[in-house]
């Protein structure tokens, strides 16, 4: 592993010695391809078996805690975790987490629901850019013309009492990764006019600068 990440293993809730070997080079690579285009941060990342965390459909999940710090949840029983580390899906996961830690030294990942969703949208885009990859199945998870039938109020996004389970992950009223994939868009209207931006703009970006992309283009609404 490089001088820059340190991976700290943390087994005491399981054993996850049997993937190391692909989790040190998923994340090799995730620093080689944002080497190419951004001065690497220091970091450290922590690794446990946390099957409670996972995304079912990957048998991963990521957190990032801080400038410094994000996580990996693994869940070792999971059928679907030997592919899912050999086929990309973790060097994605990895670079999206790293975007979080990157923007939580300039504006943060936010505390309203807008901010929230730029933040997720902006880290999945990001992924896309960098990597050359499709939106993942929670970027998509809703058609672009149902979200724009269904704008959501400007009010609504800028209150810090929001129910985060809900809009990202289907906990409430809300269908599952219906926040992710609204976030998705929104820095998709916002890429629209700004393709050619440098690097860093993917990090330092207002959120009111995406939002107001989001309302052009029909998926929010005053």
């Amino acid at each position: 592993m490089n001088d820059l990440w340190k991976l700290h293993w943390l087994e005491a809730s399981g054993d996850i010695g049997l993937y190391k070997s692909s989790i040190v080079r998923a994340a090799e690579l995730a620093c080689e391809h944002l080497s190419s285009v951004t001065r690497v941060p220091r970091l450290d990342i922590l690794v446990q078996c946390m099957p409670e965390a996972v995304i079912p459909e990957t048998g991963f999940a990521g957190r990032a805690y801080g400038p410094t710090l994000f996580g990996l949840a693994i869940d070792p029983a999971n059928l679907k975790l030997p592919g899912m580390l050999e086929n990309g899906s973790l060097v994605r996961q990895i670079v999206h987490e790293v975007h979080h830690c990157l923007r939580m030294r300039g504006p943060g990942y936010g505390w309203t629901l807008g901010e929230a969703l730029v933040s997720e949208g902006l880290a999945g885009q990001f992924v896309c850019w960098l990597l050359k990859t499709a939106a993942e199945p929670w970027e998509r998870a809703i058609e672009l013309s149902e979200l724009q039938a269904n704008p959501v109020p400007l009010t609504t996004l800028q209150s810090p009492h929001y129910d985060h389970s809900a809009w990202f992950f289907g906990a409430g009223d809300f269908r599952r990764w219906y926040g992710y994939t609204l976030g998705y868009q929104m820095v998709a209207a916002w890429q629209r006019d700004n393709a050619e931006c440098a690097t860093e703009k993917w990090f330092s970006v207002t959120a009111d600068e995406v939002i107001a992309a989001g309302l052009a283009s029909g998926l929010l609404t005053n």
